[in-house]
């Protein structure tokens, strides 16, 4: 492949999913890691990426189509994932009933409940897996595993949050606008989201500032169902439609 089409498909990589791995870039080229290191940094000159650890992001952009993989979303904002994380772990009492969504600030939370008496669900394998590392009582939904995003879906799943009564939920989420609300790009996984937020008697939307003002296909909840952590409010409109905690440095 000429250095011109591998160009070309990095960048519709990132407009498609706005993050790739150098190893999911390798993938699609057949170039070696360093022939796409390479060609990152000659993008990134040129102002068309801007280069994190281990690959590259594209800013920008309204809509979002498919859905990223969980290690090319890890790469994302990483120290604003963290603080959110941090300051949600601490909202949790050991006699809370809680629900973990499958994804990577969520996967954070865990790091910080080291010792906690609170019950977890999840349908997330990342978070099923640290839960039980950590000594944590946790339970994970049973049901399709999706690929890319390591989350159990489908109607197994459902079924069985059905038969929980959650004191509190963390939900992950692709999109914020005030018009379509809390907006997530598969139909069964917003289908999960939406049914553990019935569930809940409080419900957070963890997400970091570049989520707001982005749509994807599938709207989970309104805006005033869900408290939304961030670590910056990039639009103080937001304040009129829903509860926002803004977690400092």
């Amino acid at each position: 492949m000429l250095a011109e089409q591998r160009f070309e498909a990095i960048l519709r990589e990132l407009s498609d999913n706005r993050a790739a791995s150098v190893s999911r870039l390798c993938q699609l080229t057949g170039a070696s890691e360093a022939t796409i290191r390479r060609d990152l940094n000659i993008l990134s000159r040129q102002g068309k990426l801007s280069k994190v650890h281990g690959g590259a992001v594209l800013s920008g952009g309204a809509f979002q189509g498919e859905e990223p993989d969980v290690g090319t979303k890890a790469l994302l904002h990483q120290d604003e994932k963290e603080r959110i994380a941090h300051y949600a772990a601490g909202l949790i009492d050991d006699d809370d009933v809680v629900y973990l969504d499958a994804g990577t600030t969520t996967v954070r939370m865990v790091e910080y409940l080291k010792g906690s008496g609170a019950t977890f669900v999840t349908n997330g394998v990342a978070c099923a897996q640290r839960l039980m590392e950590l000594g944590l009582r946790g339970y994970v939904l049973g049901g399709f595993l999706k690929p890319g995003t390591w989350a159990v879906v489908g109607t197994g799943a459902l079924e069985e949050l059905g038969k929980y009564n959650f004191t509190k939920a963390f939900l992950g989420i692709n999109g914020i606008t005030i018009r379509q609300g809390f907006t997530t790009p598969d139909p069964e996984e917003a289908a999960i989201k939406t049914k553990a937020a019935e569930q809940a008697y409080l419900t957070f939307v963890l997400a970091d500032s570049s989520k707001f003002e982005l749509v994807s296909a599938v709207t989970v909840l309104p805006l005033e169902k869900a408290t939304i952590i961030t670590e910056h409010l990039p639009d103080p409109g937001y304040l009129e439609h829903t509860v926002i905690k803004e977690v400092s440095e």
